[in-house]
């Protein structure tokens, strides 16, 4: 068993050796690379990544990267290329090869077909002397010193160079095609980020809960008409106009204070110009808002129409956080 300082030692070894090949990649954002993202967003087909061992999963990430970010992808196994599944690559796809050594069996099977059917080859590879290199119409250099693993044979470097080449790609494919925040949104509908993006308040507000009393309502009235629609609030009006909010807070206040408050009416305790909030804003817009002004509801507005109150613990549960 190693002792504590050298495993610590190890780690950080490991770290600033895959830091210091990713700071090196820089080098490789060259004309080239310029060119592969021109080819790409000229392209009307879709983005085949292929690779084969390690190369594979990194490839599969990249492809979720693509697809979450607006550049349609699919994953190809280069094994399984030669076995049928090079009918996944259609007219007008771009096709991205990765491999650390570039001479891998399976990709110096396929990148021949691939080339007669007429498709573009773009190699990513940490040799550019191999076959990848040159049969590639275009070769993206992500070659690194060493592996991190002391015998120099576990990929680990490598992959985290491929990893990082291809976020590049993506990122300025992003960039370049103005991928804005709702365009994200509707491409990660589910999870917190998606309901962050895109869940409104319409989405959650019952509109058939709409606490509201006259500013001449007893306190009495207050209290059953916000136990009632278990909202921690009630909006106060007068001649059918929004003049207040009284919240379950201004009720304990109002009894801390130890005054009688039998004779009190809704306008007595109630907070004046309460903070309203559209309908249709972003849940987790309000939530900040809620947030900033140490507040738990807010008055829903549909334009001039009153159509509610939400408090922070519905758009919690929805899991916007």
């Amino acid at each position: 068993m190693k002792s504590s300082t050298e495993i610590k030692r190890i780690a950080k070894d490991t770290v600033a050796l895959e830091a210091n090949s990713i700071k090196n990649l820089e080098n490789s954002i060259n004309d080239d690379f310029v060119a592969v993202i021109e080819l790409i967003m000229k392209s009307k087909g879709r983005l085949i990544v292929a690779g084969i061992g390690k190369s594979a999963n990194i490839a599969n990430k990249m492809v979720a990267t693509f697809n979450s970010t607006g550049q349609p992808a699919i994953f190809l196994h280069a094994a399984d290329a030669v076995h049928g599944d090079l009918g996944n690559v259609q007219k007008g796809d771009i096709v991205l090869c990765i491999s650390k050594s570039g001479n891998t069996a399976e990709i110096k099977t396929i990148l021949p077909i691939i080339k007669n059917m007429g498709n573009p080859i773009v190699g990513l590879t940490g040799n550019m002397n191999s076959f990848l290199a040159r049969e590639s119409d275009f070769a993206l250099n992500a070659s690194v010193e060493k592996e991190a693993c002391p015998n120099n044979l576990a990929p680990t470097t490598s992959t985290t160079a491929q990893l990082v080449m291809g976020d590049a790609l993506a990122v300025t494919l992003l960039a370049c095609n103005n991928f804005t925040d709702k365009d994200f949104a509707r491409f990660h509908p589910g999870g917190t980020l998606g309901k962050r993006l895109f869940l409104k308040l319409a989405d959650i507000l019952n509109e058939n809960s709409k606490p509201s009393v006259n500013v001449d309502a007893t306190i009495n009235e207050v209290i059953i008409e916000i136990s009632k629609k278990r909202l921690g609030a009630t909006a106060v009006f007068e001649n059918n106009m929004l003049k207040g909010i009284i919240t379950d807070g201004d009720l304990r206040r109002m009894l801390g204070n130890g005054d009688s408050f039998s004779t009190f009416k809704a306008n007595d305790i109630m907070c004046l110009k309460p903070k309203t909030v559209d309908i249709n804003t972003l849940a987790y817009d309000v939530l900040q808002l809620m947030e900033q002004n140490n507040i738990s509801q807010m008055i829903v507005m549909d334009k001039a129409n009153y159509v509610g109150i939400v408090h922070i613990h519905e758009i919690i549960k929805e899991g916007v956080v």
